[in-house]
């Protein structure tokens, strides 16, 4: 194994700038779902089709972590994470310029590969973080990540009532040029970790999940949070534009900024887990996404229902979100990008699982069918919890 350098003091600078890079790159994966009624009206296609073009979103970004994210243990990060933001540039002129939907639904999986730049940016953060403020660093850049998913949403819905939804995606490239052109210069060099062979860092994931009780855990219960967030999200534009609402794709995309005070809590969250214990903030997060489903199914035709919903919907998954994610970068640090991949894959597997499954429940249950369905995954994720209590701990008291 290679030894680690110093590579750099993370500074409040450098942490916000982390911050806002996580932000800015994973909103490519979101701006389609405020866009989704005008996408399908464009091509002329069903609810369930653009829903799948959503999925594909998250399902490329679950391959891309699978796929790029181990090179961090063995590339120099800085220049990997600029490659993949020029191709990510180029992911979104692919949509830009898509003229069918089987067209835009290859773009839409490119975008969600290549976008994967904050999944290399959080566990930076974790290795240079003092092992006593990890929480709070990771839960900082986590809100520049969540507010960033949010954002995305309002930014997506403004421009495509506006000036169509394909401005969305040329603004969103040029974007990423911006965020190549800022890193290159603020990002620390930082050089490898290992040299263990590209096959075996594979092999090494599947060795990490099975004697990681923590981790297993963390991804199972992670995939049933945002599958319940993607699912209501998918489905809020179909919900805006019926009857009671008559709402368009801008009036969607406000309710991201309704978000933002659920993902202002998140470095709350990472302290919360520091003094405590992560898994005592997950369980708390489970009942706040259940009390936001059951807001959703009564109060959901009512304007304050769903702003209310929203805000502990975004408490929830993003306090669950850090706490997971402070358990499983404790686990260990030569394996700390491994690890993160194996949960985040997980993770956006929900996801993806969640934004198709959301518009197959409105398309043919209506609202209820989505409420339903977003409270099927807690029932899960509360399953995964208490069974996982009474198994045996892991040599990594720091990550309990």
């Amino acid at each position: 194994m290679l030894q680690q350098t110093n590579i750099g003091k993370l500074n409040k600078m450098l942490v916000m700038i982390m911050a806002v890079a996580s932000g800015v790159t994973v909103a490519n994966l979101y701006y389609i779902q405020p866009l989704l009624a005008k996408i399908a009206s464009s091509f002329q296609v069903t609810q369930v089709s653009v829903g799948f073009a959503a999925m594909l979103t998250q399902a490329g970004y679950a391959l891309g972590m699978l796929f790029l994210l181990p090179l961090a243990d063995i590339r120099e990060k800085r220049r990997l994470i600029i490659t993949l933001l020029l191709c990510s540039a180029c992911s979104l002129m692919l949509m830009f310029f898509s003229f069918n939907i089987t067209l835009l639904a290859l773009a839409s999986f490119a975008v969600g590969f290549t976008s994967v730049v904050p999944q290399l940016i959080v566990p930076l953060a974790a290795q240079l973080a003092d092992p006593k403020e990890r929480g709070r660093i990771i839960g900082t850049v986590m809100s520049g990540l969540l507010i960033g998913i949010l954002i995305s949403r309002t930014f997506s819905g403004f421009v495509g009532e506006y000036w169509g939804w394909k401005m969305v995606y040329l603004m969103a490239a040029l974007l990423m040029l911006a965020l190549a052109a800022l890193l290159s210069k603020a990002l620390p060099y930082c050089p490898p970790i290992s040299q263990i062979k590209y096959t075996e860092l594979s092999k090494s994931m599947v060795h990490l999940t099975k004697t990681l009780p923590v981790l297993r855990e963390a991804s199972l219960n992670g995939a049933m949070m945002f599958a319940a967030f993607s699912a209501f999200w998918t489905s809020l534009v179909f919900l805006l534009e019926g009857p009671p609402y008559h709402l368009g794709a801008n009036a969607a995309g406000l309710f991201g900024l309704v978000g933002v005070v659920g993902a202002l809590a998140a470095p709350v969250a990472g302290r919360i887990a520091d003094k405590r214990s992560p898994r005592f903030t997950i369980g708390i997060s489970m009942m706040i996404v259940i009390l936001a489903y059951i807001i959703f199914w009564a109060f959901g035709y009512q304007l304050w229902g769903l702003v209310i919903g929203v805000i502990l919907l975004d408490l929830g998954v993003q306090s669950c979100q850090i706490s997971n994610q402070a358990r499983v970068h404790a686990l260990s640090d030569e394996a700390r990008n491994r690890i993160n991949t194996v949960f985040m894959v997980s993770y956006f597997v929900g996801g993806a699982l969640g934004s198709l499954l959301g518009s197959y429940s409105y398309a043919h249950f209506q609202w209820a069918g989505v409420c339903i369905f977003g409270l099927l995954t807690q029932l899960m994720a509360i399953s995964i919890h208490i069974s996982y209590k009474k198994k045996s701990k892991p040599n990594f008291s720091q990550a309990n």
